[in-house]
């Protein structure tokens, strides 16, 4: 008796050998026998042949057929397409390191994952990937690497807001703790708060930031 991955096997080898079947957006599952195809073909007779191909394969029991059909003008939602053109977008944007970062999608649910030097690389990633059609949400869990410097991260911090023409810096309270930052203190306006946060995420070596500053 053949186990379920040597079904699976067969029937993905079955769809692969059929001429009249676009097998690319067709996956197959199976679980005591019993076969499920899911996915997507272009026509109702692609999708009666897929069915009769897992049909013919030896130890099939039954099929739970789910496969939808898509006209070529359809939009493209699969989730191996959502991951192709979030690559893609990756590849084509230089402020994204594309080899840094992995990307999983499960029914239109994006999940980053990976390290990066900056904390703009991992929202620039978050925020191409949420413009990607057919996404359905973004879990961010790309990771910020500490670089070999932080002590004298506080300074860094300290000028770069001196430097700020939209910020009083004598307000605002800078504490570290190695490569984490807690900004305290008080502003005008939140416009000066997103300064001082975007500027104590721009230091070399910050990996988190707890903006705690009052905006009165």
């Amino acid at each position: 008796m053949k186990t379920d991955s040597q079904l699976q096997r067969d029937v993905i080898e079955e769809l692969e050998w059929d001429p009249s079947i676009d097998h690319a957006d067709i996956g197959v599952s199976v679980t005591d026998s019993v076969v499920t195809l899911n996915g997507y073909v272009k026509t109702y007779a692609e999708k009666m042949a897929a069915e009769k191909a897992a049909k013919r394969v030896a130890g099939v029991k039954a099929i739970a057929e789910e496969i939808k059909i898509r006209y070529p003008s359809d939009a493209k939602t699969a989730d191996h397409e959502i991951a192709k053109r979030i690559l893609d977008m990756f590849r084509w944007n230089v402020l994204i390191p594309q080899e840094a970062i992995q990307v999983k999608v499960e029914h239109g649910w994006v999940t980053l994952t990976g390290n990066v030097a900056w904390h703009y690389q991992s929202q620039e990633a978050k925020n191409a990937t949420a413009r990607i059609s057919g996404v359905t949400g973004v879990t961010n869990l790309i990771a910020i690497r500490s670089a070999p410097t932080t002590a004298n991260l506080h300074k860094r911090i300290e000028e770069a807001f001196r430097r700020q023409a939209d910020l009083d810096a004598n307000t605002v309270t800078i504490k570290t703790e190695g490569s984490k930052v807690f900004l305290g203190g008080r502003v005008k306006a939140w416009h000066e708060r997103r300064v001082a946060e975007q500027a104590a995420w721009s230091a070399p070596g910050v990996t988190q930031v707890e903006d705690n500053i009052m905006v009165v």
